[in-house]
């Protein structure tokens, strides 16, 4: 059994790899087993794997697309190792990053997953919106960072260089024991992408399982991923998938009113973006989101049972019981430091 594995799930990412790849390489090798594995990619990425890094890197090769969650499923099953490293494509890895991850991970026996501090490659004093320094959830689901909230974006000046708990840890760098991994279930091959990685932190801390940030790491992130921002099937997994979440997720006791106002910011988000912003894709992926849920929810129905039979912690402390778009809109508090502590 190896110590560490970092695996790469990429898919059709050749341009990625040819320039992020070495850096993982040279800064992890002698600390971990680097896997890539392949989503059934159609461009050069397994010509460029075999030619290029036959010697360095392992490679996973599956037999079709199946998305984030399900191929990092289908992938992590192949692998044996004490701590998986789930890695994006587009990180560029910074010397001796790996060392506080793994320090800290032994050093806790509580904790189930982590992540280093995730910084952005085109601005490095910045923060990167996909997971900050560690990511939180409002009452409604909205998820958020330190150093990150909705579209505003902190600059890094250490105000969050501490070691600290959090709900979600970022699935472009996410460090989590193979046993908690499996225990809690993976992730949920059915999200497709977008979310999941919230999905599977948000069960292993039900499950009393911790989850941290350890900014003694920190990797640098390209970003936006396969789909841009605006792309309305990122707006329709988003919203899909989240919804999923908290159906799966919340306490009984906050199941309806819960879903109730979601209804309601729901919609109200889709004619924002169609009024105010003209976006028809966007206003369309909304609905169909809320349809697809409406669709597949009794799906998930063994799913929330196992759950909440699961649960150890009533109330998921990193989950905080106020409106992220009140606080946002309303109170104008667009950094983490200026929210609520409670």
């Amino acid at each position: 059994m190896d110590k560490v594995a970092i695996v790469i799930l990429n898919w059709n990412g050749a341009k990625m790899l040819q320039q992020y790849l070495p850096s993982v390489l040279r800064y992890s090798r002698d600390e971990a087993t680097v896997i890539v594995a392949d989503n059934a990619s159609t461009d050069i990425s397994l010509e460029l794997l075999y030619t290029h890094f036959r010697e360095d890197c392992r490679v996973i090769e599956l037999e079709k697309n199946w998305g984030f969650a399900e191929g990092y499923n289908k992938a992590l099953s192949k692998v044996d190792a004490e701590y998986y490293l789930l890695l994006n494509s587009d990180i560029e890895v910074t010397h001796h990053w790996l060392t506080p991850l793994i320090e800290f991970m032994d050093a806790h026996d509580d904790v189930a997953a982590c992540q280093p501090k995730l910084l952005s490659v085109s601005d490095k004093d910045s923060f990167e919106y996909a997971g900050a320094c560690g990511g939180f959830l409002d009452r409604y689901g909205y998820p958020f960072c330190r150093g990150r909230l909705f579209e505003t974006v902190e600059s890094d000046k250490g105000q969050y260089d501490v070691t600290s708990d959090v709900l979600w840890a970022t699935g472009a760098a996410l460090m989590i024991r193979s046993k908690d991994y499996w225990d809690a279930g993976g992730l949920d091959g059915r999200f497709f992408a977008h979310n999941e990685e919230i999905d599977l932190c948000w069960r292993l801390r039900i499950r009393g399982r911790r989850v941290c940030c350890v900014p003694d790491s920190f990797v640098y992130h390209v970003g936006g991923g396969t789909l841009p921002k605006s792309n309305p099937m990122k707006t329709y997994l988003n919203f899909r998938n989240n919804l999923t979440m908290l159906y799966k997720c919340l306490p009984d006791e906050e199941l309806k009113p819960v879903m109730r106002m979601r209804w309601f910011l729901d919609y109200l988000a889709a004619w924002e973006m169609l009024l105010l912003k003209r976006n028809w894709g966007d206003f369309r992926a909304v609905y169909r989101a809320r349809r697809a849920f409406k669709r597949w929810r009794k799906d998930f129905d063994t799913d929330r049972e196992v759950i909440q039979r699961s649960r150890v912690l009533p109330f998921v402390p990193e989950r905080r019981p106020f409106s992220l778009l009140w606080q946002y809109y309303v109170k104008g508090r667009k950094t983490y430091s200026a929210l609520p502590s409670k």
